[in-house]
């Protein structure tokens, strides 16, 4: 019986012949230098140095050799990922330095040439429209006034006639800052006053009548808080703008023509108003105020081939509530009812600038965006 032949080699892979390791290099070497861009090179280095590219698989083939023949073939596989790994890294450098000479003249900028260095900023819409509508009144003869935003539940409540137990009153629809027993529900006894952030504008009005003697003409613009949840049509914290007037002999009359030289004013001269019957504790008779779709002009109501989505086809546009001023809330005020009458309405702003500029979402006007202001621009 003879002794094994160590010197043959069973195994024999077409893979690790030298020639075949050879294409392989020269063939990733031709791909790198053929790189126009950092794109192309980035491309050519995953088919010829990543884990599927020919001398990856080739190397994964060592193990299938006799143990004699691994170092030779280990040695060669090594060599030739070697020279394409510096091939590839002296190619990416050559690439970027030509990117950075390409920007560098593509990019460039004339400093000597002249340029409004500051940007154009905007005024934030909600105030330009509070503004435009109190300079509406101040025309009128009103006068601008405000209060505080943070207010006795007496100024916010009581002193407008909204009774203890009301349900505007509770927790779920006033942010209270000063716990009170009173004031705050049925279980209240309603001699101890709170303080709350102001659920409307209306409590400038009482201490308006307060500090002045009749007559009193005023429109009171400002923020006001309300434990509503963010959304595309609700926000806690957002403007209103009310008007108060007080003196003798005033009537529904008057305040439908003050409505309706206001709506005229902001949306058009051939826009109008309607009234319909309401409550609020603050006025009677109280009324909600509507105007006409500035969109459709009530073209589109019974009309289905032409539908409006601003007005749902109903030809007109809730805008707010008014009335006359309740005779309590003048006693409450210091204010004869005997002598004098008053009217009142208030308005949402953010609603108007929605209805305005067909705004479809409110939180585009608190988030911040200078996308949303920079189109109003810098009206004053």
């Amino acid at each position: 019986m003879s002794a094994p032949n160590k010197s043959y080699d069973p195994v024999e892979v077409e893979a690790l012949k030298p020639e075949e390791i050879e294409r392989m290099r020269d063939e990733a070497l031709a791909a790198f230098a053929a790189a126009g861009d950092l794109d192309t090179l980035q491309e050519a280095k995953v088919a010829h140095t990543g884990g599927a590219s020919p001398l990856a698989l080739a190397n994964r083939e060592i193990g299938a050799l006799p143990p004699h023949a691994k170092a030779a073939a280990g040695k060669l596989v090594g060599q030739a990922r070697g020279a394409v790994n510096k091939a590839l890294a002296a190619r990416q450098v050559e690439l970027e330095a030509e990117r950075d000479a390409r920007v560098l003249v593509e990019e460039a900028v004339d400093v000597t040439l002249p340029h409004d260095r500051v940007p154009a900023g905007a005024r934030h819409p909600l105030t330009t429209m509070m503004e435009r509508v109190a300079d509406v009144f101040v025309s009128m003869g009103y006068e601008i006034a405000e209060g505080p935003e943070v207010e006795a539940e007496w100024f916010n409540f009581d002193a407008l006639n909204f009774t203890p137990d009301h349900p505007a009153r509770q927790m779920q629809d006033t942010f209270f800052v000063q716990g009170a027993k009173g004031a705050r529900g049925a279980e209240g006894s309603g001699d101890e006053s709170g303080v709350v952030l102001r659920t409307h504008t209306s409590p400038v009005q009482a201490r308006a009548m307060l500090d002045r003697e009749p007559p009193v003409y005023i429109v009171c613009p400002g923020r006001v808080y309300r434990t509503d949840e963010l959304d595309a049509t609700h926000t806690p914290v957002f403007h209103q703008i009310e008007l108060l007037a007080i003196d003798e002999g005033l009537t529904m009359a008057d305040l439908k023509g003050t409505l309706d030289h206001m709506v005229r004013s902001l949306f058009g001269a051939d826009m109008k108003t309607r009234l319909r019957p309401n409550f609020f504790p603050f006025t009677e008779p109280s009324a909600e105020m509507d105007m006409l779709c500035y969109v459709c002009k009530g073209e589109s109501v019974g009309n289905p081939d032409r539908p409006c989505r601003t007005c749902s086809s109903e030809g007109w546009i809730e805008l707010g509530g008014c009335g006359m001023v309740n005779p309590r809330v003048l006693t409450a005020c210091g204010v004869d009812p005997q002598k004098y009458s008053g009217f009142a309405f208030g308005f949402g702003i953010e609603r108007m600038l929605m209805f305005r500029h067909n705004v479809e979402d409110m939180r585009d006007m608190v988030e911040g965006d200078v996308r949303f202001t920079r189109p109003f621009g810098m009206e004053i």
